[in-house]
């Protein structure tokens, strides 16, 4: 009997490993297998048995002991199995796929006592056990890569139809001051043609250069009232076009409603159209009149173009914040901006039933972030919340320091997410939404966004008419 190494590796005798669960159907060429291959190795309390995204080497089964399986998340540690069941494995667990996957330990295990596991080698492992099991491992392969092909597919989906909401939101925005701008424009060449008739019939020589120039003075201080008056309700606006219209109607002027309609916006009164009299006149007023309804209507409609064109400017810079086409990925971060900018991009969405409120930490430091992704997480909770309340109730958007953290809530007054399916909310492809609205993956992208690029948390606390979805993202060090 030759006699073994004193440094061979330790070994189980077949009837031991039947004894663990994993083993216990194996037959006997099976088992001596399992016998040979596989070496016993122990660990002391707190050492590593495999690395998170090293290689993986070996197929471990627990034999005695206590491990610890932990997820790297951020900066932080997350423990996600505690065991002390002998047979529970871990290390190598897609050896079956292959070259099909990346092999590396898809977690860190660590020995929380003193523990043994059994090691197989992977590669070995892998080569026998399709041997064995080769419908098995068709089966298994056809689970993982489909879900994992079906994951990307839905998900590319998901954000090609993320982004035509988003494009067809941000378009009706825009057109809706591009079409203004061009609406005033066109009616601004008018205004300037007839402006410029009606200035030819006061110079033609029978208004003396005195009267002139103090019409012009009273252009000006009639330019000046335009947007000082504030927004007459339609009651109040009607009494005024009436009186005004009675003061043109007394002095033969025709079609006094449409001079009415003009001057009333603009803070014009009966006094103000005496001035104009006292100036030029009984003959010429019409014409004066006419001419300066003219120079109110062309500074009313320039002042639409100017903010038609303000508004369009401020719609791309918004959305130029929202993509971050011209940041780096990573570098510190406005939280509010990013805030406003997810606000303007779904603002099609916000009705007039929705109200919303603001609560931000003007103190508030920036944040180490990807802001770009930080934006999908934006556009997610809040698009969420208004499907909630379904175009009524109250958006409530507030930021704080919450210790050593930036803290973004967003809250909705809708009817709240039942306890049984608020555990679920991050699951991929979970919903809450009827068929055919929805994939699911929102919650889920705005989860692996927060927690795995940001280190940070994200929770939901809900009740009818109270439901708040909370970030908290590290105020130091470096995004995921």
């Amino acid at each position: 009997m030759t006699a073994t190494p004193p440094d061979a590796p330790a070994r189980l005798a077949p009837d031991r490993l039947r004894e663990l669960f994993l083993f216990t159907d194996l037959d006997e060429d099976q088992l001596d297998w399992v016998a040979r291959a596989g070496r016993v190795e122990s660990f002391p309390a707190g050492s590593d048995v495999s690395v998170e995204g090293e290689p993986a080497e070996c197929f471990h089964v627990l034999l005695s002991g206590t491990l610890s399986m932990v997820r790297r998340v951020g900066r932080d540690e997350v423990e996600t199995v505690r065991s002390d069941t002998p047979g529970v494995y871990s290390g190598a667990v897609q050896f079956y796929l292959g070259d099909q996957v990346d092999q590396v330990y898809p977690a860190t295990v660590r020995a929380v006592t003193d523990c043994t596991f059994l090691a197989l080698p992977a590669a070995e492992f892998a080569a026998v056990f399709r041997r064995w099991y080769p419908m098995a491992v068709h089966l298994l392969q056809g689970l993982f890569l489909g879900t994992r092909n079906s994951e990307e597919l839905v998900g590319q989906r998901e954000r090609l139809l993320a982004l035509g909401k988003l494009t067809a939101g941000l378009t009706h925005e825009l057109n809706n001051p591009a079409a203004a701008a061009s609406r005033a424009t066109a009616a601004l060449g008018e205004r300037v043609a007839g402006m410029r008739h009606k200035l030819a019939l006061l110079a033609e020589g029978r208004v003396d250069g005195e009267q002139l120039r103090r019409l012009t003075d009273l252009q000006e201080r009639f330019v000046a009232r335009i947007g000082t008056t504030g927004e007459l309700d339609a009651l109040e606006r009607a009494d005024r076009e009436d009186e005004l219209g009675d003061w043109l109607d007394d002095r033969g002027i025709a079609r006094p409603w449409d001079l009415a309609a003009v001057f009333v916006p603009a803070g014009l009164d009966p006094a103000c159209l005496e001035e104009v009299a006292g100036t030029v006149g009984e003959d010429f007023l019409e014409p004066a009149l006419r001419w300066l309804a003219y120079t109110v209507e062309t500074e009313t409609l320039l002042r639409e173009v100017a903010e038609s064109t303000r508004r369009i400017s401020h719609l791309v810079d918004a959305a130029k914040q929202y993509s971050q086409l011209d940041r780096t990925p990573h570098q510190p971060a406005d939280l509010h901006e990013g805030l406003d900018a997810t606000l303007v991009v779904l603002g099609a969405k916000i009705g007039p039933g929705i109200r919303v409120v603001k609560d931000y930490d003007r103190d508030l430091p920036r944040v180490p972030a990807h802001a770009a992704e930080l934006n999908q997480v934006w556009t997610n909770l809040i698009d969420n919340a208004l499907a909630a309340m379904a175009g009524r109730g109250t958006l409530t958007l507030r930021t704080a320091v919450d210790g050593s953290s930036a803290l973004v809530e967003v809250a909705d007054t809708g009817p709240g997410i039942p306890e049984e399916l608020r555990r679920r909310v991050f699951e991929p492809f979970f919903t809450t939404k009827p068929v055919g609205e929805g994939t699911g993956l929102g919650l889920d992208v705005a989860w692996r966004v927060v927690t795995v690029r940001h280190g940070g948390v994200i929770t939901v606390r809900s009740q009818p008419g109270d439901t708040r979805f909370q970030v908290r993202l590290p105020l130091s060090g470096r995004a995921g």
